[in-house]
């Protein structure tokens, strides 16, 4: 299975890699945090970060892991830490970019589908959270927290010597090759040079993937199969997007229709299957279903309603 971080045992200490989107592949902050309790208490950990962000719940208990952590923590932005991989570099006792790398900050983010009420949850816990980012970027840079805060709301990216002027890093280092394959298209202001890395990394994909023919093929070499010829088209980012969307609705109606709204995250979060939500939506209400004896009369819908656990086995196989 794919993962979005690995961890080297070194001869002393550890070095961890975070090298695609926090939280993808549907492994959670739990599987890191369980790998990082293996190591010894005090082994000085690098951390090197190439990070488009991710999920910022994830992201706040692996900072708040690093900051646990007795041992030395340096981290080294090997490309850019933008949101959510931002706070996480805040976690490090030294912070080194290179030259050409590049820090981003910004307000948290997050979708909902529901009620007012459930809107006003959502931004209550998007407050909350940013007030958390907040203070770390402040602790690590020395600034004050208004000051921070203006630059979370604009979508503030940093190379290394502004980072570094400004407190969020220690140590510039000599430039590295950029490889940066992320979606940047859902970010505000991304600098031109990480647009243009992505450009030239998905350039670079495409050539593996479909090599240009060699001049000096013979003529006569064996014909090779059309179907040979064809490679796995890359994925399209609007159609993940809207899978993902449709995804989302599907859970979080589910979960509106079984009576258990605040069960929607932590299935988003997990990446659920259906078929699995839905098992644990029909014990979710099962269990609150009081324990009313047959002699008296059974309150809710009249006798010849369809039994909750039908609506929502159609609901499932409409929507799955």
């Amino acid at each position: 299975m794919k993962n979005w971080y690995s961890i080297c045992a070194l001869n002393e200490g550890a070095e961890i890699s975070i090298y695609d989107e926090i939280g993808a592949y549907g492994v959670s902050a739990k599987a890191f945090l369980a790998d990082i309790g293996k190591l010894p208490d005090k082994a000085p950990l690098t951390l090197r970060l190439n990070s488009p962000g991710g999920s910022v719940f994830d992201a706040v208990a692996i900072y708040n892991a690093l900051q646990r952590h007795a041992g030395n923590v340096t981290v080294s932005i090997d490309g850019i830490a933008a949101s959510a991989a931002s706070y996480i570099a805040m976690a490090g006792d030294e912070i080194i970019m290179p030259e050409n790398a590049f820090l981003m900050i910004h307000d948290p983010s997050g979708m909902v589908m529901g009620t007012a009420a459930d809107m006003r949850s959502m931004a209550e816990a998007l407050d909350k959270i940013g007030g958390s980012l907040l203070r770390g970027y402040a602790a690590k840079s020395g600034k004050a927290e208004k000051d921070i805060a203006k630059l979370m709301a604009k979508e503030t990216w940093l190379d290394a010597a502004e980072a570094l002027d400004m407190g969020f890093a220690d140590t510039m280092a000599e430039p590295v090759k950029m490889a940066a394959s992320f979606d940047v298209s859902r970010f505000r202001n991304t600098p031109p040079e990480i647009v243009e890395a992505v450009k030239s990394a998905e350039k670079y994909k495409t050539s593996v993937i479909n090599p240009a023919p060699k001049a000096e093929a013979s003529a006569k070499a064996d014909p090779v199969p059309a179907q040979s010829q064809k490679s796995n088209p890359l994925p399209d980012p609007a159609a993940i997007r809207n899978e993902a969307m449709t995804y989302a609705k599907t859970v979080v109606d589910l979960c509106r229709l079984a009576g258990q709204p605040q069960m929607a995250a932590g299935f988003l979060s997990a990446e659920t299957s259906l078929e699995d939500i839905r098992k644990a939506l029909i014990d979710a209400k099962a269990a609150d279903d009081p324990d009313i004896s047959s002699t008296h009369p059974q309150p809710g819908a009249a006798p010849e309603a369809k039994p909750w656990g039908d609506v929502i086995a159609r609901t499932f196989k409409r929507k799955g």
